[in-house]
């Protein structure tokens, strides 16, 4: 039979109330006191039962975190920085990826709810402001990650995004190229249409540039070859002169494809950069330059704000990182 806490008050020689605090606050109980019950728990074994507790508290110290993709190791970074800093604060993190699927979001949003969690760190392609609302009117604190927020009641923490994608059109501009090729999707994901906006800003201030826009079905390495197949089969004098691609895992996909159809040489007929800075960028066959976002610090930050929601101490925060040009042997030779 399991030990429980009045077993444990019953063999310290204290009261249940006792046992209590020296679980959950101990700076409340005698030094003496607290070495004596955590010598009786370690003797009689004694493991605290968590899910009874939290459901008591009406939520776990479990904090969900709903991410586009996990095969994305930018995201896997984003989830890391967030466990590290939870850990900080006593909590956990559970992950779920939704593909880029609306429907799957929906799904894991609800799940995160059933589960009573500490608190959402929602980083995800759609804006249903009324689910939001609606789970911080129950209470649940929410927080945007890797987007700006659209509503000033939600907290958020991003990367300025259209910025990002000015920086990448600024550089391909820079080493004189003007047929430019934005590709990425799809367009319902907010990181997309931003980053194509401010490539589409530096692509407007110089008069004989061009920009072309290349869709994709997600924003994965397959997806990235794909797009390299259709551009590699199309007349010399046709194709882009460079590319930012919406990720790094296209930006890759697209290097694959062009290798493997062996009809252009990045960055001779195309120069390439991507978006993120994962690791892999750097281990490409032709190193890539990307966009560079703090992923880690992104994490972190979110479960900070997501704290401070929970202690309801001022107003919602919201967080705006600035991106940073990695520049590689894909756009320079």
């Amino acid at each position: 039979m399991a030990v429980s806490v009045r077993d444990v008050a019953e063999a310290a020689g204290v009261s249940v109330g006792t046992v209590s605090n020296v679980l959950n606050r101990p700076e409340k109980v005698s030094a003496a006191t607290v070495a004596r019950v955590h010598d009786v728990i370690a003797r009689l074994g004694f493991v605290r039962n968590d899910a009874a507790r939290q459901l008591r508290a009406g939520r776990s110290r479990a904090i969900g975190l709903l991410v586009l993709d996990l095969r994305n190791p930018f995201f896997a970074d984003l989830a890391r920085g967030a466990e590290e800093r939870a850990a900080e604060h006593g909590l956990s993190v559970f992950v779920v990826g939704s593909d880029e699927k609306p429907e799957r979001e929906r799904a894991a949003i609800d799940l995160f709810e059933q589960q009573r969690v500490f608190g959402m760190l929602l980083a995800s392609a759609g804006d249903d402001l009324p689910r939001l609302r609606q789970l911080q009117q129950r209470g649940i604190p929410v927080v945007l990650v890797d987007r700006e927020s659209p509503d000033a009641a939600v907290p958020s923490v991003a990367v300025d995004d259209v910025d990002g994608g000015r920086l990448a059109g600024e550089h391909l501009l820079s080493i004189g190229r003007r047929r430019i090729a934005f590709v990425g999707g799809p367009a319902s994901i907010r990181q997309v249409t931003d980053r194509l906006e401010g490539v589409q800003q530096a692509v407007a201030a110089v008069p004989d540039a061009t920009l072309e826009f290349v869709g994709t079905a997600a924003l994965s390495v397959l997806e990235g070859r794909r797009a390299a197949e259709r551009i590699a089969g199309r007349l010399a004098s046709s194709r882009p002169q460079a590319i930012f691609a919406a990720n790094d895992l296209l930006a890759l996909g697209l290097i694959q494809g062009f290798v493997m159809t062996g009809a252009v040489r990045v960055p001779d007929d195309i120069a390439l950069i991507g978006y993120d800075d994962i690791d892999f960028a750097t281990a490409a066959v032709v190193p890539l330059s990307s966009v560079r976002q703090p992923a880690a610090l992104i994490g972190a930050t979110a479960v900070d704000l997501l704290v401070g929601a929970t202690d309801q101490t001022g107003g919602p925060a919201h967080v705006m990182f600035q991106p940073e040009l990695v520049v590689r042997a894909s756009t320079t030779g």
